[in-house]
């Protein structure tokens, strides 16, 4: 076989096998960033720095990120800035390209400070973000059941109704109920659950809770996802509003932050209005810096 030969079969003069490059995926067009293209290893990479529900979602997220993060970088190159890399911690410094981008956003933006005034109308407005939290301190019997088993709801929830006509009758009775009958951990403290806000606990349980009064006993089973709960609320402890001397700083810096977002997602739209972008449509280059 001659040379021409082996090049036609994959085999290099030097006898190595030459390996073909993996095509690219048919029908896509490669994302570009004023020629630059962004590769797909780049794409997989940033990927796992973005939460969505779905891959296409995750993906979409990803080569938006990437490309203001390239369009930020070619215009730290165009306006020759250098910038010095922060020490982020023993032994560690931040990435040049980081140092590029920051030192860019620092020159390129300006924002205001929050005033006083600004601050106590974002306060009076939004007066519910400023209070602190309803705390409900419970106890509970869980007489467990999965969903998928009828036969044993069932029971589960005779049980519970059998439980709730005794501590009816004798209310002293929940702890030592809860530590023959109950499924949760809580049943070694009684049942106590502790001190519960919003959020702590799956939607059905929250709802009655958040009905009862401070002492009662609910009056019927209470169903979740894990079986059936006796609920009893011993004390409700309730929010208070935070003085603005409390949050005027705060505020203050989410005012800030918040002018701050909305002028780099302006520049950066202006960078892409610029730029020619190929393989992706930006709408509108909402920046993954912002969000």
């Amino acid at each position: 076989m001659n040379i021409i030969d082996n090049m036609k079969s994959g085999v290099l003069p030097n006898g190595k096998v030459k390996v073909p490059h993996p095509p690219k995926p048919e029908g896509r067009t490669p994302v570009r960033v004023n020629g630059h293209e962004i590769s797909e290893d780049a794409i997989r990479a940033e990927m796992q720095n973005h939460r969505a529900s779905t891959p296409d979602q995750a993906k979409a997220e990803a080569i938006r990120a990437l490309i203001v993060r390239q369009l930020l970088l070619e215009e730290a190159a165009a306006k020759d800035i250098i910038a010095e890399p922060k020490k982020l911690g023993e032994g560690l410094r931040e990435l040049d390209d980081d140092a590029a981008i920051r030192t860019l956003l620092d020159n390129e933006i300006s924002t205001p400070k929050a005033d006083e005034e600004e601050c106590r109308r974002y306060y009076k407005t939004n007066l519910a973000r400023f209070s602190s939290e309803t705390i409900y301190e419970a106890r509970h019997i869980l007489i467990a059941a999965p969903l998928s088993d009828n036969k044993k709801r069932a029971v589960a929830k005779t049980i519970a109704i059998d439980l709730i006509k005794q501590l009816e009758s004798d209310i002293s009775a929940f702890a030592e109920l809860a530590l023959k009958y109950s499924s949760c951990i809580s049943k070694q403290q009684g049942g106590n659950l502790g001190q519960l806000s919003k959020g702590s606990t799956v939607a059905e349980f929250e709802t009655v809770l958040f009905e009862m009064s401070a002492g009662q006993l609910w009056p019927a089973p209470v169903p979740t996802q894990f079986g059936y709960h006796i609920i009893k609320l011993e004390k409700i402890i309730k929010g208070e509003q935070l003085p603005f001397d409390v949050v005027h700083t705060k505020i203050g810096a989410w005012l800030e932050a918040a002018s701050w977002s909305r002028a780099v997602a302006q520049y950066i739209s202006i960078l892409a209005g610029k730029a020619k972008i190929e393989g992706f449509e930006m709408n509108g280059a909402q920046s993954p810096l912002v969000q």
